[in-house]
């Protein structure tokens, strides 16, 4: 059954003085935070001393070529130009930053997400550190986080909202930021994934991990066309004991765009772009993928037990059905052939001209 929600928080107007209110409430918190609020101010203070010295410097150069200009027009022009555009892009970024100050920016969307949850049975925070869940995306990088998530306050765990990392350093610093959903399972299951044909990329699968050929199962009907379905070797069996007809029709109609995995006693929903939850038909989308693919999958595998085990009441995976076998992906393998032939290339050339040669 599809739950009713209240969006009215989401959409409804909201005065400041209810942001401020809700700010200065969890300022007060035990274990609060300013960190964020201070790099934010410092990032503010570099910015607009970099744009300071740069706008000072291109003045600068305008007024020599203006200077020039009676003599040469296209320094007059390019004198008067080059000022005018970029004090206009610091005028329009200066409009977008006071207009979201203005709406509460931040604070805002927290006090609108705060206010949905309490409506609606759920729990919200802004930021947590290191969730410990067991899926794909959950096992990288460092400064794991989770933004601005919505958990269940009582019935079956769920919990949704964006999830970031950071990997590399330095110049090669990269931060991920990824839309999950977490929905706690009654069963223990083998690790299976279902990797959205939709977002995929040009070397295939955009998630962070790459599964090895050989687990690929085949279903039937037109659902291969919107899923590649991976589950342990010797897994096949239990693969097609969960993932029933109606089941796999359920998936194609309401979770297409988003890779899925089960691995424990979990099913993810994973979005390789940030969910935006200020928009209800973002939540109406999540929280019906909870309420048909979540809901068919308890039911169908209320019942399941991994026969390897021996004792259905053990709710256990054998070791070899609880994590897929990694491979490598088609990106990593052109990297390195390309990586090879141009470390190789002066030796290959050499030895093609010596040839030629004889």
């Amino acid at each position: 059954m599809i739950r009713a929600i209240d969006y009215s928080a989401l959409t409804g107007a909201v005065a400041p003085a209810e942001v401020k209110a809700f700010r200065d409430s969890v300022r007060a918190r035990p274990g609060y935070s300013t960190t964020s609020a201070v790099i934010t101010v410092i990032v503010a203070l570099v910015v607009l001393f970099v744009f300071g010295s740069f706008f000072v410097g291109i003045l600068g150069t305008a007024i020599s070529w203006v200077s020039a200009g009676a003599d040469n027009p296209v320094a007059l022009v390019a004198g008067l130009f080059f000022p005018v555009v970029l004090l206009g892009g610091f005028v329009l970024l200066a409009v977008v930053v006071i207009r979201q100050v203005a709406r509460g920016g931040r604070w805002e969307r927290w006090y609108r997400l705060d206010r949905f949850a309490a409506a609606n049975g759920f729990t919200f925070s802004p930021r947590d550190a290191d969730p410990t869940y067991p899926g794909a995306i959950f096992q990288l990088g460092r400064s794991r986080t989770a933004l601005d998530h919505l958990r269940s306050a009582s019935d079956r765990f769920l919990d949704y909202g964006n999830y970031q990392y950071v990997t590399g350093s330095g110049k090669n610093q990269t931060t991920r930021t990824w839309g999950f959903l977490a929905l706690q399972l009654d069963r223990a299951l083998p690790n299976m994934v279902l990797d959205a044909r939709a977002n995929n990329g040009i070397f295939g699968t955009n998630l962070p991990a790459t599964f090895r050929k050989d687990q690929v199962l085949s279903l039937e009907g037109d659902f291969d066309k919107y899923f590649t379905l991976y589950c342990p070797k010797e897994y096949e069996r239990d693969a097609l004991y969960v993932f029933t007809p109606d089941l796999m029709a359920l998936l194609i109609d309401t979770a297409s765009p988003y890779d899925v995995e089960i691995v424990d006693t979990w099913m993810f929903v994973y979005s390789s772009s940030p969910f935006d939850l200020r928009q209800p038909a973002v939540h109406q989308r999540l929280l019906g993928i909870v309420d048909t693919v979540g809901a068919k999958t308890l039911s169908q595998t209320d019942r399941y037990a991994d026969e390897r085990i021996g004792d259905p009441a053990v709710n256990l995976v054998a070791p070899q059905g609880r994590r897929l076998r990694r491979g490598v992906s088609v990106g990593a393998v052109i990297f390195v052939a390309v990586f090879a032939v141009v470390w190789l290339w002066p030796f290959l050339s050499g030895l093609i001209a010596g040839l030629a040669g004889r």
